[in-house]
């Protein structure tokens, strides 16, 4: 394979007219969408827009002239588009981890008689920490179970089967409908963690009988640092589920300020506070990039810049260890016993991935804005770091405080 193969492919994309959706730094290979993706063209404006016209002129009236009060529920919807979830399943807000903890809580609520949550031992560390968290304000009575992989025993104990569709580490992905059913079948309640799926795979948590998932709004949804996160609630749970954290934005009528929570209907119940309109007006603009695209297009592109970067790699490059497995989702992860300094070589010569303790060197492929030819300049440049040992500088050893 060589760089005018790729030019081709380039050339023959039918996502290639996505790209202008976004600004893209000259010189850099940004293969780090899958942790925060890049800046759509149209959302400085827009915010702009938010903070000079909206809120500096229209001031508090913004809130009914400008839409503001339904905005959550807006985004919610577009979202819901991506997912395969009915308008009035997803709530938009709070952090990923607010939300795991919300609906950890509402499906315990849906299994009175069991105690255990069941995840992986690799899952997604906040997560684990959220389970820890809501097991201690409980009776001593719930646990949570860890296995090393799965597929793995589900129990008749076991409340609710928690894991992460795409894993964060080795991007090996789930097979969404086989686990819900497995879950189901031991009477558990299935949750999910989208955040490195939703976006970038096709999912339909309707078809799958998937009962709660949450994701967040900042990686291939492109809805900048710290967007809100959202969470879906299948309709048929939307009266049973008891939720932890009721505040007044999820009342039935929040402005008749009644001393007593009657909860709204539907899926508004799961709201908290005062919706954050600045970082929903960006999510909303990242959420709109998907505007025109077949998720089925995204799907493939994603697959094909996956073969095409373990190709080159495999071409190109000595010492690295592919851990992403066949089943994966829009990321590709090798193992380096220097992969922390490797990374930081590479992020100054132009290439921007992610490390992943202990030992891994991780690439997002983001199929609405990264093309094949970026591909191989990436490839061109790990081979550099590795071959010329650049990562040795001592200058790439430094920990920072994010990596």
């Amino acid at each position: 394979m060589i760089l005018a193969d790729l030019e081709v492919m380039d050339r023959d994309d039918p996502l290639a007219w996505v790209r202008e959706r976004f600004v893209l730094p000259e010189g850099v290979v940004y293969l780090d969408g899958n942790s925060l993706g890049a800046l759509p063209c149209a959302t400085a404006a827009r915010v702009a827009q938010v903070v000079e016209a909206e809120w500096g002129a229209g001031l508090i009236r913004s809130w009914n002239d400008a839409g503001w009060i339904t905005l959550a529920a807006r985004v919610g919807g577009k979202i819901g588009r991506l997912i395969g979830a009915p308008f009035g399943t997803v709530s938009v807000g709070d952090s990923t981890s607010v939300n795991v903890f919300k609906l950890l809580a509402a499906a315990l609520s849906l299994r009175p008689d069991r105690r255990v949550i069941l995840s992986e031992r690799s899952n997604f560390p906040t997560d684990l920490y959220i389970a820890e968290g809501l097991i201690g304000l409980l009776d001593h009575d719930y646990s949570l179970r860890l296995v090393d992989e799965w597929p793995a025993e589900i129990a008749d104990d076991v409340a609710v089967v928690m894991l992460t569709h795409v894993h964060y580490r080795t991007g090996a992905m789930l097979d969404m409908a086989a686990v819900t059913a497995a879950a189901h079948a031991a009477g558990a309640v299935m949750l999910w963690d989208l955040a490195h799926s939703v976006g970038a795979v096709q999912i339909d948590l309707a078809a799958c009988d998937v009962d709660l998932a949450v994701g967040c709004g900042y990686k291939f949804l492109n809805g900048g640092p710290g967007a809100p996160a959202f969470l879906y609630i299948a309709e048929r749970l939307h009266d049973r589920v008891r939720l932890p954290l009721t505040g007044w934005f999820g009342h039935a009528a929040p402005f008749a300020f009644e001393p007593g929570f009657r909860p709204a209907p539907g899926i508004s119940r799961t709201v908290v506070g005062t919706p954050p309109v600045l970082s929903l007006a960006a999510l909303e603009i990242g959420v709109d990039t998907f505007a025109g695209v077949d998720m089925a297009a995204v799907r493939a592109k994603s697959v094909t810049l996956f073969d095409v970067f373990a190709a080159l790699v495999e071409q190109e490059c000595s010492g690295l260890r592919r851990v992403t497995p066949t089943e994966h989702g829009s990321q590709i992860c090798f193992a380096h016993e220097h992969a922390y300094p490797v990374m930081q070589a590479l992020i100054a010569n132009g290439v921007i991935g992610d490390f992943r303790a202990p030992d891994v060197l991780r690439f997002g492929l983001t199929p609405l804005y990264l093309g094949f030819a970026e591909l191989w300049h990436a490839v061109t440049a790990i081979r550099h770091v590795l071959d010329g040992k650049t990562w040795q500088s001592k200058r790439f050893s430094v920990s920072r405080l994010v990596t």
